[in-house]
C-alpha cells in the first residue's frame, strides 16, 4: 500500500518540468525513484507543462485556441504534446511539422468548439488561411493526462470543390461565431444520457445511408445544415438534384424526397465528442457513393437523375449535431471528396 501511494503522489510531478528546464520525470530517474510508465512514454524532453487536470470547457477551449495558433505559427512543439502523439490529416497518418503544420499561415475568425471532459475529446469547426488561401476545418483532439495525444483534421480548402462552398468558408469568417442555439445550456432535467445522444446522431447517417424516403426522420421542425459554411437546406437554388431544388427544402423534406439515396454507404462512423451540457455530438464517418445509382424514384414517382454521381467517390465528413427533443435541431459539417471508400484513419476498416 505504501508503494503504491508514493507511486500515486509522484505522478503530477512527473508531468512537470522544473527551472533547470530538465523534465522532473528525468530527474526522478537518475535518483532512483519510481515513475509512472505512462509518464515516461507520453514526456518527449522538450514538452511544454502539461494542461491542469481535471480539465472542463474553459480549459478544453483554451487549447482549441492554442492549437490554432500553434498550426499558424508551424510549431506544433508549442503544444503539451503526448510522446506518442498521433497525427491525420485527410485521413492520412503524418509526421507533426509536415502537411498543413507547414502550410498554414493565418487564424480566421471562425471558431465552433465542442467540449467532453468524460471522454477528455475536443471536437471544432474552424476557419484558417494556407499561404494565404481560406480554408475550413474539422478538428478533433485528445487530451490524456493534461498532454494531446490525437489530432485528427478534416479540411475544406477553397478552390477544391464548386464556388458556393468557397464562397461559404468566406461567410464563416463574418459569422465569426455559431448561432446561439449552439451554446447554449440545455437545463438538466431536458438532457438526455450520452447513450441516446449518439443513436440520435447515427439515426442521420442511418437515414442518410440508401436514403428512399420511406421513414420517420429525427428532425424538428425548424432544422437547418450548414455544410462548409453553407446553408444546404431553406436556401433556394443553392443544391439541386436533376430538377428538384432539394437546397430550398428543410432537413425532413429532404430525406422524405429519397434524393440522398446516393449515397450508398457511410463507414468508420465515430462519436467520440459527446457534448452532455449542451446536447451536441461530435462525429465523423466516410460517405460512399457507389456511382451505381443512375436515377432515383421519390415517394411520389418523380424520376431524377443522379448526374455528378455516376462515378465511385467518396466524402470524409466531420459533423455536429445539436439535439432538442430527441430530434436533430441544427447540423454544421466540414468535408471533402477523397478516394472512393478510403480509411479515414482510426477505428476498425
Amino acid at each position: 500500500m505504501r508503494k503504491r501511494l508514493a507511486f500515486t503522489a509522484l505522478a503530477p510531478l512527473c508531468a512537470m518540468t522544473s527551472l533547470s528546464g530538465v523534465p522532473v520525470s528525468a530527474q526522478l530517474a537518475q535518483m532512483g525513484m519510481p515513475q509512472p510508465a505512462s509518464a515516461i512514454r507520453s514526456l518527449p524532453a522538450n514538452a511544454v507543462p502539461a494542461v491542469a487536470l481535471p480539465c472542463a470547457r474553459a480549459c478544453m477551449e483554451d487549447l482549441a485556441d492554442r492549437f490554432l495558433k500553434a498550426l499558424a505559427a508551424r510549431n506544433p512543439q508549442a503544444l503539451p504534446l503526448a510522446g506518442n502523439v498521433r497525427y491525420t490529416e485527410m485521413g492520412q497518418a503524418l509526421t507533426l511539422g509536415d502537411g498543413l503544420w507547414g502550410t498554414a499561415s493565418d487564424v480566421g475568425t471562425y471558431r465552433h468548439v465542442f467540449s467532453d471532459p468524460q471522454s477528455g475529446q475536443i471536437g471544432m469547426f474552424a476557419t484558417m488561411k494556407e499561404n494565404g488561401r481560406p480554408l475550413v476545418m474539422g478538428a478533433r483532439l485528445k487530451v490524456e493526462l493534461g498532454r494531446i495525444s490525437e489530432m485528427e483534421v478534416v479540411l475544406y480548402r477553397s478552390g477544391t470543390g464548386p464556388a458556393w462552398n468557397d464562397n461559404g468558408v468566406l461567410e464563416l469568417d463574418k459569422m465569426a461565431r455559431p448561432e446561439a442555439l449552439w451554446t447554449a445550456a440545455t437545463p438538466p432535467a431536458q438532457r438526455l444520457s450520452r447513450q441516446e445522444l449518439v443513436a440520435i446522431a447515427d439515426s442521420y447517417f442511418e437515414s442518410l445511408q440508401g436514403n428512399d424516403g420511406k421513414r420517420q426522420y429525427p428532425f424538428t421542425d425548424d432544422c437547418d445544415r450548414l455544410e462548409n459554411g453553407v446553408h444546404t437546406t431553406n436556401n433556394p437554388g443553392t443544391v439541386r438534384m436533376g430538377d428538384v431544388d432539394i437546397g430550398g427544402m428543410g432537413c425532413r423534406q429532404q430525406f422524405e424526397t429519397g434524393l440522398y439515396g446516393v449515397v450508398t454507404r457511410i463507414h468508420q462512423r465515430r462519436f467520440p465528442v459527446v457534448d452532455e451540457e449542451r446536447q451536441i455530438v461530435f462525429a465523423l464517418g466516410v460517405f460512399d457513393h457507389a456511382g451505381t445509382i443512375h436515377e432515383l424514384t421519390t415517394p411520389t414517382g418523380q424520376k431524377v437523375s443522379t448526374g455528378m454521381f455516376n462515378k465511385p467517390s467518396s466524402i470524409l465528413i466531420t459533423e455536429g449535431f445539436k439535439i432538442t427533443g430527441k430530434r436533430i435541431q441544427r447540423v454544421e459539417a466540414v468535408g471533402a471528396s477523397v478516394p472512393y471508400h478510403m480509411y479515414a484513419g482510426w477505428g476498425e476498416r
